[in-house]
């Protein structure tokens, strides 16, 4: 009997995307055993760090890099480092409760339910623009003495129209504003490791660490400017400081540089290719079904170029679909939109899975009166 069993978890196949939820993705076997080899030593969790973060700048093509515990914490730890510069007074001073007013200006559009993280740093969100796009004057007439930094979120899945991050970039250089990128699940493509920082001019990008990288989901990257990365290291763990919560371990360490390093050197073509396959035979299969409209999307839930399949549903809710699919055995997880959408990726699965969720999709829809002809 496995782990899960033993506790009576129920395993679920992912046919969403990589979500935290659902446990991040699967781990790949050079990275399993690269944490199994670092937990039988002991070494300095400075000197692993650093030279850790070294590598990790390298393969990336950034002057430096920082690991973290996930995403979130990464936005916690950019923010101190903007916040302090590194100095250790400036650093003390927070951790007494005594810092300086800190304000983080982040457009309306790329609010998001991660941000409350910019507040456990001990800034203020000030938000600008609205609900349907941003001026450049708005950002600008919003930086002043307070202002920490400007947080920027990537991704095409965003629905209101924004400044775009070189714009961003200029305003902020304007005043000497550091710019950090939120894109934790903004890979593919492999160039957006760089992107951000070398080519828009972001001070620091986050990427997490347990999604498409397919490392241990308790990791997370802070990369970019080497002088942003040296304060976030004098913020951080193993430092009895502010972000000593965000401890993290020598496996998770091992992990995730192994992660990085497979993925820089892995073959995305012929894994976007397998991708394309499965999506392209669901879309077959499910066509015919009467009354239901299938088609192939080619941006995931998170504005990624990952192609899913799209279900929309006359005179049900996604919902119920949902809950069809919950009580079959094994589970599959999809994305639905609490309407009248499911959708179905394949870059989650693991070999052998696609035919399964296809059999357990098709059971759920004939529960609902979708049938086949």
């Amino acid at each position: 009997m496995g782990f899960y069993e033993d506790l009576g978890v129920p395993t679920r196949i992912n046919a969403a995307a990589y979500y935290t939820a659902l446990g991040g993705s699967i781990m790949a076997p050079e990275v399993i055993a690269a944490m199994n080899n670092a937990s039988r030593s002991f070494i300095s969790m400075h000197e692993l760090q650093l030279k850790a973060g070294q590598k990790i700048a390298k393969l990336t093509q950034n002057e430096g890099a920082y690991i973290t515990t996930g995403a979130a914490a990464s936005i916690v730890l950019s923010i101190l480092a903007f916040r302090t510069k590194g100095d250790i007074h400036e650093i003390q001073r927070i951790i007494d409760g005594k810092g300086a007013p800190s304000e983080v200006i982040v457009q309306t559009g790329h609010r998001i339910p991660y941000d409350p993280a910019i507040r456990l740093a001990g800034s203020t969100i000030v938000t600008v623009g609205n609900a349907v796009q941003t001026f450049e004057y708005e950002l600008e007439s919003a930086i002043n003495e307070n202002t920490t930094c400007i947080f920027f979120v990537a991704g095409a899945h965003l629905a209101t129209p924004t400044l775009p991050l070189e714009t961003v970039v200029r305003i902020a250089g304007k005043y000497k504003v550091p710019v950090v990128v939120d894109a934790a699940a903004q890979l593919p493509p492999l160039s957006n490791l760089w992107h951000f920082t070398k080519n828009a001019g972001a001070d620091l990008v986050i990427f997490s660490g347990g999604k498409t990288f397919k490392g241990p989901q308790s990791t997370g990257l802070i990369l970019g400017k080497s002088e942003w990365i040296e304060a976030v290291r004098a913020n951080g763990s193993p430092f009895q400081r502010f972000a000593r919560a965000f401890k993290v371990g020598k496996e998770e360490i091992a992990g995730i540089t192994t992660a990085v390093e497979r993925y820089v050197n892995h073959d995305h073509a012929a894994e976007f290719k397998s991708w394309e396959k499965v999506i392209d035979a669901w879309v077959a299969a499910l066509s015919p079904i009467s009354q239901l409209k299938v088609l192939r999307e080619e941006l995931n839930e998170a504005g990624q170029p990952i192609p899913r399949v799209a279900i929309h549903f006359p005179n049900h809710t996604a919902l119920e679909v949902i809950a069809e699919l919950q009580k079959l055995h094994p589970i599959v997880e999809v994305v639905h939109d609490f309407r009248n959408i499911i959708w179905l990726s394949a870059d989650g699965l693991q070999e052998g899975e696609e035919s399964v969720v296809l059999t357990q999709v098709k059971l759920a829809l004939a529960k609902l009166g979708f049938k086949a002809p």
